[in-house]
């Protein structure tokens, strides 16, 4: 078993849920993330109140699932990025779960 994480902003929802479905992952969850970028303002003092720094509605999708789904999930995101333009790449991490209590 493997917990399969992507994050991805919201703008990407549907098509993130249609991989998940073509990697065979039936059930998910799925929560409202905030996600921030530094500025690289390299003097911290220049951005002391935060200014400048960026915030992204994104949102975290995971699923317990087997190691099948879970690899073929991460080919299909892998294979989403390779063919999507953006400054805004899918996310995917499998995580090994070594006991649940089922």
């Amino acid at each position: 078993m493997k917990l399969f994480i992507v994050t991805c902003i919201k703008e990407y929802r549907d098509d993130v849920c249609k991989l998940f479905k073509q990697a065979e992952i039936k059930v998910f969850s799925a929560t409202d993330v905030v996600g921030f970028k530094d500025s690289g303002t390299e003097n911290i003092l220049l951005d002391w109140f935060a200014k400048g720094e960026e915030k992204f509605d994104s949102l975290m999708m995971f699923s317990f699932t087997s190691n099948e789904s879970a690899a073929k999930g991460m080919e299909l995101i892998k294979a989403y990025n390779n063919n999507t333009d953006t400054n805004f790449p899918v996310r995917a991490f499998i995580v090994p779960v070594e006991i649940s209590s089922y």
